[in-house]
């Protein structure tokens, strides 16, 4: 009867274990899918915010910035010439005739662009919110890689950028086997293994997670 006793609490026991682990083996996928969307999402606001800064930076300067430093510091210190109009165009003219009859007039002012975007609902980002745009979310203070150049189009040179973040340095902290099978995947299917915006061959602002 003892014996029988301690079967039954063996199997029990067995039971129990054998119960957790095939629970935690549905469950292991689902929550590695569950932090790659979660992490993904975080990406991808800032490489959206990147894109923005590069593209007054581009407007600013003539070429897209290097490296998140030079692009914050540059929007910070830099001028854009803006055309400003003043006065109110009468319901019964064009703003042609308006300002050929200096009801209204135009002038070139300059403004800080980074000052501009937020006037213009651009970015909503602080100093210390961009101070640290150039860390990967979720990562030991790694940061996004960044590069630009001008490529060769028609007989023109056009600028280009390229922000991105490799899976292996977003996912660094998680089951390594599960990182390196997400890679694969994405490898075999030719996309790029981690998110990005920008192309640096192609003048092209996309992100691949659009």
């Amino acid at each position: 009867m003892k014996n029988s006793k301690i079967l039954q609490i063996a199997l029990g026991v067995v039971i129990v274990v054998l119960a957790v682990a095939l629970y935690n083996s549905i469950m292991k996928p689902i929550r590695f899918d569950n932090e790659y969307i979660l992490r993904r999402d975080a990406v991808v606001v800032k490489l959206k915010e990147i894109r923005n800064l590069q593209e007054v930076y581009k407007m600013t300067y003539g070429h897209y910035a290097n490296d998140i430093d030079s692009l914050v510091l540059g929007l910070q210190e830099g001028s854009l010439p803006v055309v400003k109009k003043y006065g109110n165009v009468p319901d019964e003219m064009t703003e042609a005739e308006a300002l050929q009859k200096g009801i209204i007039r135009r002038d070139t002012v300059y403004m800080n662009p980074l000052e501009k975007m937020r006037e213009e609902g651009k970015t909503a980002m602080t100093d210390a919110q961009l101070a640290k745009l150039k860390y990967v979310p979720y990562t030991d203070n790694k940061t996004f890689e960044m590069r630009s150049r001008f490529v060769e189009k028609s007989g023109f040179d056009v600028p280009v950028f390229e922000v991105s973040v490799h899976l292996s340095v977003l996912l660094a902290d998680l089951d390594q086997q599960d990182v390196n099978n997400k890679i694969a995947e994405l490898k075999q299917a030719n996309k790029f293994p981690g998110w990005k915006v920008g192309d640096f061959n192609e003048p092209i602002t996309d992100g691949n997670f659009e």
